[in-house]
């Protein structure tokens, strides 16, 4: 367990943009003593596009919103039953960087995945979590004077479609994959919940 306060919000099921502006209200704002905070949601349909994105990776448009935001990589998509977490951390304060970070979120999810007898793998030059090559757990980042936020976000019991309408994080024929399609019938807020005690340890 980390040594450093860590406030957790579980947030429910909220709109994209307004959580993206009050992360970036929130690190704006936060002094040197502001406590990190961990917030859990999920979001309505969304696309969201990172600061390096290309619209050629949008294969088919639909009425899903596309966000062009300031998170690192390319396209992924947001949607009911998929557990999002937040990381808004001083990494000055932690002592560590946006590489060890990355890391540890990874771990968080492969040791979350383990507690249900699911064997998951990083993927080299490609963050996120895979399990027999799907992605189930996507990565980005927002690092901003040593401060972070965006996160995670955790594939539970949704509707997998939109994936096929995008190049998941530009990655042309990449499968997804979640927990129900492993045998995992478990709500997201109890993942969520789960995904919290993992992240209060991890980071």
């Amino acid at each position: 367990m980390s040594n450093f306060p860590l406030t957790i919000k579980h947030l429910g099921l909220v709109d994209y943009e307004p959580t993206w502006r009050a992360m970036q209200a929130f690190t704006a704002q936060r002094g040197p003593d502001t406590p990190d905070e961990l917030w859990l949601l999920q979001h309505p349909p969304v696309f969201t596009l990172g600061l390096a994105g290309k619209r050629e990776h949008i294969l088919q448009v639909t009425d899903i919103p596309i966000i062009p935001i300031d998170r690192g990589g390319q396209v992924t998509y947001h949607g009911p039953g998929q557990v999002v977490a937040y990381v808004l951390l001083d990494l000055k304060r932690r002592g560590y960087g946006v590489r060890e970070l990355v890391q540890r979120l990874e771990q968080t999810v492969m040791d979350l995945l383990a507690g249900y007898g699911i064997q998951a793998a990083r993927r080299a030059k490609a963050p996120g979590v895979y399990v027999d090559a799907r992605k189930i757990a996507a990565l980005g980042l927002r690092i901003k004077q040593g401060m972070s936020y965006h996160g995670l976000a955790l594939n539970v019991d949704m509707d997998l479609a939109p994936f096929q309408y995008i190049n998941p994080c530009g990655y042309e024929g990449l499968e997804v994959t979640q927990l129900r399609a492993l045998g995992i019938a478990e709500n997201p807020d109890s993942v969520a919940q789960k995904l919290a005690v993992q992240l209060a340890m991890t980071l």
